[in-house]
């Protein structure tokens, strides 16, 4: 795929009932593991910019396409992707890779599922990055106490609705999704055409909208639990675009309550994509946080 840089190959990982398409850089002999987790309506390919820097600093990549995406496993029922799947897939996946550390790196919902993967530590983590969604217990706070989010939020209840999310999200060529990653205000020539259509093929693969959509679904009304997580003791990169338009820059505040080893930086003028629209920045943060050096800021 011409999106995808020099030495970039796609492999297939069986672990359990899931096979996984996963997208692959670096070493593959190295024991250092970049596991590269893409959110909502995303692919693999959502991390392009950041699969060269990691296979640079000597990790092994691994960027999959999550189960019910891409040419992973579809399953049928929305139980199937209840979170408790969903971090299981990430410790099979780290215990595939056959590696002595880990870095674990999410956006979207792949960042709720690393956030939850780290709390209920299903395998040991050397570092986490999140990018673009709150820890899970600020995420309710903000639901439970803010009108504003919970109007931010809205589509997560409408996704609730049998069968007319998948129909509208998929109608006139999946028209929608290209909106969604093209929004005023944001640097569109990050979104070019041939990946708005590897976007739009993912969501019109028979049954592919339905998996997509059954990942909120299974969460159901677990947003508003008071389930209480263990603190985060692994070193934890938090990367915020401010101008994200579903979740809050402060559904941040707080964080720090949840994670002893934070480091938090907000990239302004920068919308929900963020690891997309301003990767020359995420990747200076990211870079210098790994090395251990003084992350600059935005």
């Amino acid at each position: 795929m011409s999106l995808l840089g020099e030495g970039v190959k796609v492999e297939f990982v069986e672990v359990g009932d899931v096979r996984f398409e996963v997208y692959t850089a670096g070493d593959p002999s190295s024991r250092r593991l970049a596991l590269c987790l893409h959110g909502f309506p995303e692919h693999a390919v959502s991390w392009r910019w950041q699969m060269p820097l990691l296979a640079r600093l000597g990790y092994k990549v691994w960027a999959p396409n999550q189960r019910g995406y891409g040419a992973s496993t579809i399953f049928p029922n929305k139980a199937d992707y209840e979170i408790e799947h969903l971090t299981s897939d990430v410790g099979h996946l780290i215990d595939a890779a056959d590696v002595d550390q880990v870095v674990l790196i999410g956006h979207d919902w792949g960042a709720m599922v690393a956030w939850t993967f780290a709390a209920e530590q299903v395998r040991r983590l050397d570092r986490l990055v999140i990018m673009n969604v709150p820890h899970p217990t600020c995420f309710r706070e903000g639901l439970r106490n803010g009108w504003r989010q919970r109007m931010r939020s809205w589509y997560a209840a409408f996704f609730q609705i049998p069968r007319l999310p998948e129909w509208l999200l998929t109608s006139r060529g999946a028209v929608m999704l290209e909106r969604a990653f093209r929004q005023p205000g944001m640097d569109v020539s990050r979104f070019p055409d041939e990946l708005i259509d590897v976007y739009r093929s993912n969501a019109l693969r028979p049954g592919g909208m339905k998996a997509m959509i059954d990942w909120y679904r299974a969460a159901g009304t677990s947003f508003g639990r008071d389930e209480p997580l263990a603190k985060i003791e692994t070193p934890t990169l938090m990367l915020w675009g401010e101008n994200d338009p579903a979740l809050g820059k402060e559904l941040t505040y707080g964080t720090g309550q949840h994670v002893s080893d934070l480091t938090l930086r907000y990239l302004p003028g920068v919308s929900h994509w963020v690891q997309q629209e301003a990767p020359e920045t995420v990747n200076r943060m990211l870079e210098a946080w790994l090395l251990q050096r003084e992350v600059p800021e935005a």
